[in-house]
């Protein structure tokens, strides 16, 4: 019962996470593309309860910043005004998961003061609205990569162990040689043979690609292992000798027996791709700007300055950790959890 608990748990919070994410444009505050130049690398906005005067406040506020030329440029708060945060407000269009256009955000502040929680990068962009923005990237190309090695897996695995022979020795001496090389390295190799400039809709589409297609030997592997076992079982040759054909009896009998591996590298392989689009985006080789990812927003830190001056601009490497973290949590109640069910 406790494992029970759990699994919904993380499963739970994931699935918090990613809608937080894909519904970015709703939660995020502003657009994360638009510039503000006069106010560049300006640190998270403070959220105020007790404003200038010792009055305490219910609703949490901000002030509006503004340059300063006193000594050099910084930023100071107009303590003239305060601006409280409010929910459900109009602001910048957008497209709610790529389909629907609405202007409505989960929350904000009335200009010209913002709600950058995140602080901003060097064009004045809100890194937080970035942040949410650019994980529908990351995030999305992690699962389109593994759902795609896991498909490709399925059916090697699957046909490997249904009819062994000469089609088991290829898939695996197949299987064997992407598994005996260090896939990171695999992944730069193919890109390095691609174009260096593309269009980002074209380098996205090709990181997934690239990805799925180096990553389904282990997934065919694990499956194989299952068709094998199960194929020797009563009730399988009872259906054939009722006449039931070899894709008949993978489909129906032997696949299911492996929805267990299969969910199981699912939650494996999603987070290992997402850090595979951040690496090959962090280097220049995926996705590259204006649009945002996590891997590009952080390639922002291979300038020293940025790295020991702007401590928010890791905010999209700290927001990869709680998914990171659910998804080796929910791994392990899931082989928690398949260990109580086969005693």
């Amino acid at each position: 019962m406790k494992a029970n608990r759990k699994y919904w748990l993380l499963g739970g919070l994931l699935a918090t996470l990613h809608a937080a994410i894909f519904l970015a444009g709703f939660v995020a505050p502003h657009d994360g593309a638009a510039q503000n130049r006069e106010l560049s690398f300006v640190p998270p906005t403070r959220l105020h309860f007790v404003d200038m005067a010792g009055r305490f406040h219910l609703r949490p506020f901000v002030y509006a910043r503004q340059q300063t030329q006193d000594y050099g440029f910084s930023v100071e708060e107009d303590h003239s005004r305060a601006y409280p945060l409010r929910f459900f407000v109009p602001g910048s269009s957008y497209r709610l998961l790529g389909l629907v256009t609405a202007h409505t955000h989960l929350f904000g502040v009335e200009p010209p003061a913002s709600a950058a929680l995140f602080g901003t990068d060097q064009f004045g962009r809100d890194v937080f609205s970035r942040t949410l923005e650019g994980g529908q990237i990351s995030l999305l190309a992690g699962l389109l990569a593994a759902a795609l090695a896991l498909t490709l897996g399925t059916i090697f695995g699957g046909l490997a162990g249904l009819y062994g022979g000469w089609i088991d020795a290829v898939f695996m001496r197949g299987a064997e040689l992407f598994l005996a090389l260090p896939w990171l390295y695999l992944l730069f190799a193919v890109r390095a043979f691609l174009p260096l400039q593309v269009e980002p809709k074209q380098a996205f589409l090709l990181l997934v690609a690239i990805i799925g297609l180096v990553g389904w030997a282990r997934p065919a592997r694990l499956i194989r292992g299952v068709i094998l076992s199960g194929r020797e079982r009563d009730f399988v040759r009872a259906a054939r000798g009722f006449g039931a054909s070899n894709l008949y009896i993978l489909r129906r009998h032997l696949l299911p027996q492996a929805a267990g591996v299969i969910l199981a590298q699912a939650v494996i392989l999603v987070p290992q791709y997402v850090l595979a689009e951040i690496t090959l985006s962090f280097l220049g080789l995926g996705v590259g700007e204006p649009v945002p990812t996590w891997g590009n927003m952080l390639a922002s830190l291979l300038q020293i300055h940025i790295l020991e001056s702007y401590w928010w601009m890791l905010a999209p490497g700290i927001a990869c950790l709680p998914f990171f973290l659910c998804y080796l949590g929910l791994g392990n109640a899931l082989e928690t959890r398949a260990r109580l069910v086969a005693t």
